[in-house]
């Protein structure tokens, strides 16, 4: 049976133990967080190994990330941030780094800089052995990139944001694409409406899950179904408590879990 999974913070208010306690008694058995200050990741990873929980991947940094293309400092500095969640991808023992390539409507476009630099972050993730799980945005011609360049045995794959490609890039199916090379999914719901990405619960908006289990069915992935969920992007959970919501959380992941049974 696939395991099921959920983002760290998709309900502000609850201790991270409290929560990934809570998660692990309603059936979830993986989770995957921001690349938060070590710290706060240690208290995360120290939970999960208490709770019996799969820590997958730490998302990286991308604020400002389409300045990694730019030839100058801030591109530098950006790198410098990726570099640092694959140091801490090691640190919790999480395996993979989910990485955004762009943000926004009008990102630069490819530039050798920006190429060096994601060469010199692959090259690095590869000698910790940590994967690399590019995600589709708005923007095809950089996420073509990479995963045309780059293979497996560099330990890049794809991450694939069904939510992000329902209100971002309607019509285009990435799983058909890129399914061959896919690490880790981000699974939420909204109503397909452009750049409305609400990160609702599954089955909670408009998206076609059949279709979802299809694509994930002929892709051969057989890994974690990875839910990305927030209450705090839409106002559909404001009536219901912390508990309610992570209980139906639950439901809708497992519910979704049947289609591949």
């Amino acid at each position: 049976m696939r395991k099921i999974g959920i983002n760290i913070d998709s309900y502000r208010g609850m201790d991270d133990d409290q929560y990934v306690k809570r998660i692990a008694e309603l059936g979830f058995s993986a989770i995957h967080s921001f690349a938060y200050d070590k710290s706060r990741l240690e208290k995360i990873a120290n939970a999960c190994a208490v709770n019996g929980i799969e820590y997958e991947n730490l998302h990286a940094p991308f604020k400002n990330i389409n300045n990694i293309w730019y030839d100058d400092d801030s591109g530098d500095i950006i790198l410098d941030e990726l570099l640092e969640c694959v140091n801490s991808c090691n640190m919790v023992g999480a395996g993979m780094a989910v990485i955004h390539l762009s943000s926004g409507e009008n990102p630069p476009p490819v530039t050798d800089i920006g190429r060096k630099r994601f060469t010199k972050l692959i090259d690095y993730a590869k000698q910790k052995n940590i994967k690399l799980a590019f995600e589709n945005q708005r923007k095809l011609s950089n996420l073509a990139w990479v995963l045309e360049n780059f293979t497996p045995d560099d330990n890049v794959g794809f991450c694939w944001d069904c939510g992000h490609e329902n209100c971002f890039t309607k019509g285009r199916e990435y799983m058909t694409l890129f399914g061959n090379r896919l690490f880790c999914t981000h699974i939420h719901d909204n109503f397909g409406v452009y750049n409305q990405d609400s990160h609702l619960l599954p089955f909670d908006g408009n998206m076609d899950f059949n279709k979802f289990a299809d694509h994930i069915k002929a892709s051969g992935f057989e890994g974690n179904l990875m839910l990305e969920v927030m209450t705090k992007t839409s106002d559909l959970y404001n009536e219901i408590s912390i508990d309610e919501y992570l209980i139906k959380a639950a439901e809708s992941a497992k519910k979704l879990r049947n289609y591949f049974e």
